[in-house]
């Protein structure tokens, strides 16, 4: 996990759970500010957060308003968020997170979608074999985007693969 990490506190499945992220001193960072966004430049490798791994339902994000910016689980209502299953399957098919240091901004209007950002790093599904644990930084290689609209807003998708995947050199 590149010297990197986590400290939950709560209990999962609550209001007050957070995953706090500490670097290689055990200094508390922020995922969204102090993890680098390039694992590697010059090969075009980015530093993905897992927030969500393959196969879990709770809608976990990173809290840019909180401080440290530790991940939560989301709120819509008042209740904790859980994404459906989609038969056969069992939460999220992929491992879902975000590239640190990047923010789609929601004074931009983009023009291949019309709409504003989502005020959010931006999301990165990430279809390697292996199943991340939340609060893991791996190493990615970008295969494509994604631009989706959601509730008017512009929310793009970032697919990746892990370079450490076993198929990662046969897609691009």
């Amino acid at each position: 996990m590149a010297g990197y990490s986590v400290e939950e506190r709560a209990a999962p499945h609550s209001l007050e759970y957070r995953l706090f992220f500490k670097d290689a001193a055990g200094r508390y960072i922020s995922p969204f500010h102090d993890i680098p966004i390039y694992a590697d430049a010059s090969k075009n490798v980015f530093n993905m957060v897992v927030e969500v791994p393959r196969w879990t339902n709770a809608k976990m994000e990173i809290a840019t308003k909180d401080p440290l910016n530790p991940i939560k689980q989301d709120v819509k209502k008042g209740k904790l968020r859980f994404v459906a299953n989609v038969f056969p399957h069992k939460g999220y098919i992929w491992n879902y997170g975000a590239i640190p240091q990047t923010w789609e901004d929601p004074g931009h209007k983009d023009e291949n979608t019309g709409c504003c950002g989502d005020n959010d790093p931006i999301d990165v599904c990430e279809i390697g074999s292996k199943v991340c644990s939340r609060g893991e930084v791996i190493r990615v290689k970008v295969l494509g985007t994604l631009a989706l609209i959601d509730e008017g807003e512009t929310d793009w998708k970032v697919i990746a693969i892990n370079v450490e995947d076993p198929e990662a050199d046969n897609y691009n």
